[in-house]
């Protein structure tokens, strides 16, 4: 996308919150279970929406997974087969990423992916997307974070599972490199309860680390985005999925192509419903007045000045 990037003005504006339309996120993830075709489709659909962005996850199932999880057996749309080949299984590689990022060009959608380890990293930087992103779980793997940091891209930091020591590190890291950042709240459950979102850790972490806070939705609900925006979130990422009874374990956590179309139109209608706060009597008002108003006197007025 040209022009300044969106989150400049975000990070320079001060205080807080400031709502404006924020920068809205899919985050296909994993939900395309392997199949590029079905990961394209999720790209238009969500392009078709007005999301700015998709975003992917990328791993390397040999280090990602742990050893006492590798053989155990799990029923697939493949069979019964071992946890290490599900996660080959819906792995892309080279081929499928080429096709993602020549699509998503096509399109003029940014895209992005969450590395899960180190060679994930290096396989993404081929690709010179706009942005990173530290996914919850690995916000504590500290040499991956460090070498995400080293790469100076602005980087959305998602604080699930993660205490303020784990953040205060990492907030840390990134200012004594020069990366910018964003942290994301979220709470790493899937699907997550509307009473268990806790909103106001948005406040918590800009109030702590003085940055630019968004909100990393796992939600089966809009409200919580629309609040999160009210509450002055910069970017809203949403787990996306054209059906949410395809298999996966990230569906249910998902917003399907109408939910997010509708979130979307909400969102876009936020400026205009908030308006400018200045006292403005309409002219359908002035209208009604002479109707409704039949008895008037004027109001003292103070002439000090």
């Amino acid at each position: 996308m040209s022009g300044k990037p969106f989150w400049e003005d975000f990070i320079q504006t001060e205080p807080w919150p400031i709502v404006r339309k924020p920068y809205i996120i899919a985050e296909i993830g994993i939900n395309h279970n392997g199949d590029i075709i079905l990961a394209k489709q999720m790209i238009k659909s969500a392009y078709q929406c007005g999301c700015q962005a998709v975003k992917f996850q990328k791993r390397t199932p040999e280090l990602c997974v742990p050893k006492h999880q590798r053989d155990l057996l799990r029923e697939t749309p493949w069979g019964l087969i071992t946890y290490m080949e599900y996660r080959k299984k819906i792995e892309f590689g080279r081929e499928e990423y080429d096709e993602i990022d020549s699509f998503c060009r096509e399109l003029g959608v940014d895209w992005f992916a969450s590395a899960w380890d180190i060679p994930s990293l290096e396989f993404l930087r081929k690709y010179n997307s706009p942005y990173n992103k530290i996914a919850s779980a690995m916000l504590t793997h500290r040499e991956l974070v460090r070498q995400v940091a080293q790469e100076g891209k602005m980087t959305f930091i998602s604080t699930g599972m993660s205490e303020y020591a784990d953040i205060d590190y990492i907030v840390k890291l990134f200012r004594d490199i020069g990366c910018p950042f964003i942290l994301m709240h979220s709470v790493s459950e899937y699907p997550l309860i509307n009473y268990k979102v806790n909103l106001r850790q948005i406040t918590a972490l800009r109030t702590r680390y003085n940055c630019p806070v968004g909100n990393s939705g796992h939600e089966s609900t809009m409200l919580p985005s629309l609040l999160a925006i009210m509450m002055g979130a910069v970017a809203i990422e949403r787990h996306f999925t054209i059906d949410r009874a395809y298999w996966g374990t990230d569906q249910a956590a998902s917003l399907e192509t109408r939910g997010m179309a509708t979130l979307m139109n909400y969102i876009n209608q936020i400026p205009y419903v908030l308006g400018t706060g200045e006292r403005v009597i309409t002219e359908v008002e002035r209208a009604n007045a002479k109707k409704l108003r039949f008895f008037i006197e004027e109001p003292e007025r103070n002439q000090s000045k």
